[in-house]
């Protein structure tokens, strides 16, 4: 049987994490996020997209 977590929960389970237990604050993690998501409007975006597949592949070999 195989779990698959989508990729945004396991990245905003290590955002709380990270404001609970390594002081980050709130205000730098919606800084970070409003960051994605206007980075995620740009013509940049289809090769981080197709880096992150590959490194996504690359860790997950055979999913």
């Amino acid at each position: 049987m195989t779990v698959s977590i989508p990729l945004v929960v396991l990245v905003g389970l290590l955002v709380l994490v990270a404001v609970r237990f390594l002081r980050l604050r709130l205000w730098m993690a919606l800084i970070c996020a409003v960051f994605g998501y206007l980075l995620a409007a740009t013509a940049l975006a289809p090769d981080l997209d197709r880096a992150l597949r590959a490194f996504l592949d690359w860790v997950t070999p055979g999913s």
